[in-house]
């Protein structure tokens, strides 16, 4: 039986999105507060995965994995 996609697998897949993804972006999907996204996000790098952090074109900070990283 495959196991079902975690809260933690949907971060990633935004992530890995060529425009990444904000913290409110990451919020929607888990449900989670932003401090509780920011602490996943520093649980991603301790696991080996590249997270960059960029503004966009309207100044939110948006995070993207590298792909590959961590896997």
């Amino acid at each position: 039986m495959p196991n079902k996609p975690t809260k933690t697998d949907a971060v990633i897949r935004l992530l890995k999105r060529p425009q990444g993804a904000s913290i409110a972006q990451l919020q929607k999907p888990t449900g989670w507060q932003p401090h509780s996204v920011r602490a996943a996000l520093t649980g991603l790098r301790k696991k080996g995965h590249e997270i960059t952090r960029d503004k966009n074109d309207a100044g939110v900070t948006v995070y993207r994995i590298r792909a590959g990283a961590g896997e």
